[in-house]
């Protein structure tokens, strides 16, 4: 069970095994401010939290995840290097699957540390992979960095960018605004729009939140967008051949090292995701044989910005993940007041590891 006596010593083990490794344990309020949290979230956290609204603090949500208020604290406290762990419930409303949990216990580990992004990926995947010894799981990792580099080098609009990153992790939309994009097609509704002399003739009267002027940047923003030249197919084929990649990690990396070639703004992240490597195997990691995959990440948080992974159950591909974590550098700066710090964590849950372990 979610929150059995098993579970919560299973908690407090993996609980005491980062804190054995230096981290700081934290406590973070079971209600956050509403406001704050559910517009650093992806659509389907924001669409399973539970808010409620108090008469003085206005609207406010019961906790769905640790890190965003770990990242408030932190960010306050303005200490550098750190290292926190926690552990405790998180709420998430289930709509579609009745037998999966609306309130369970989370174990993390969270490392903020700029001085060595490599090593502090490495450090905290091989944190998880230690508290998950002995049982039967895989792992499996991305870079949601590399393709956020591919995009940003695209030969097009600043706007045609911001939306692909912005969709990033839907991928059905953002497969469809690269294909728009890239055909220079529009929809019928949109074209019939622009091509009139007027927009406004017969619109009636002004209703929603939108103002007027506000519609006619738009409407201003959607003929830029018309008369902008479409992205090359070559490009898209490189975004596709990313996209693609599933394999050992080692041939991934020599793959996007072939990418790199015709696309060079992913160097860097290519470069990142070598040096990662390099940190996991001196920990013991056996990055051979680790799986990567070039999409893997576009359905969780929307604040991953680089390395993501996860641990599953090796002989049920149907549970959800035992262990999730990744890189959030872009959340420090959206909470931090301009000031950024690379950060990076894990979140194992231990109801599901027993479960693993019992099978």
């Amino acid at each position: 069970m979610p929150t059995s006596p098993a579970t919560l010593t299973e908690a407090r083990r993996l609980r005491d095994l980062f804190a054995a490794k230096g981290a700081q344990v934290i406590k973070a309020d079971v209600l956050q401010p509403a406001e704050t949290l559910l517009d650093l979230y992806g659509e389907d956290i924001r669409a399973r939290s539970y808010v409620t609204s108090d008469p003085l603090r206005g609207e406010m949500v019961l906790r769905p995840d640790f890190t965003v208020p770990v990242v408030q604290m932190h960010m306050e406290s303005r200490a550098d290097p750190a290292r926190y762990t926690y552990s405790g419930k998180v709420f998430r409303k289930q709509e579609t699957d009745e037998t999966r949990a609306n309130e369970y216990v989370q174990v993390g580990y969270e490392v903020f540390d700029g001085q060595n992004p490599a090593g502090a990926d490495a450090e905290v995947f091989a944190a998880i992979a230690e508290g998950l010894a002995g049982l039967p799981v895989r792992a499996a990792t991305g870079d949601i960095g590399v393709l956020m580099a591919a995009v940003r080098g695209l030969r097009t609009t600043d706007g045609r960018k911001a939306a692909l990153l912005r969709h990033i992790w839907r991928p059905g939309r953002f497969r469809a605004l690269m294909k728009r994009f890239g055909s220079g097609q529009m929809p019928p509704a949109r074209a019939a729009l622009l091509a009139a002399d007027d927009p406004f003739a017969d619109a009636g009267p002004d209703i929603g939140l939108r103002s007027r002027k506000e519609v006619a940047a738009r409407i201003d923003a959607l003929r830029a967008d018309a008369a902008a030249a479409p992205i090359a197919s070559e490009e898209i084929a490189l975004i596709d051949a990313i996209l693609a990649l599933r394999e050992t990690a080692p041939n991934v990396l020599s793959a996007l090292r072939d990418i790199a070639v015709d696309m060079p703004a992913i160097g860097d992240a290519v470069a990142g995701m070598d040096a990662r490597l390099d940190a996991m195997a001196a920990r013991g990691i056996d990055v051979a044989n680790l799986e990567f995959e070039g999409s893997y990440g576009r359905t969780s948080l929307e604040y991953y910005d680089g390395f993501v992974f996860g641990f599953y159950a090796a002989d049920r591909p149907d549970h959800p993940p035992v262990a999730t974590g990744g890189r959030y550098d872009a959340l420090t700066a959206q909470l931090g007041q301009g000031r950024a710090v690379p950060a990076v964590g894990g979140v194992i849950r231990p109801d599901l590891a027993l479960g693993v372990r019992a099978c």
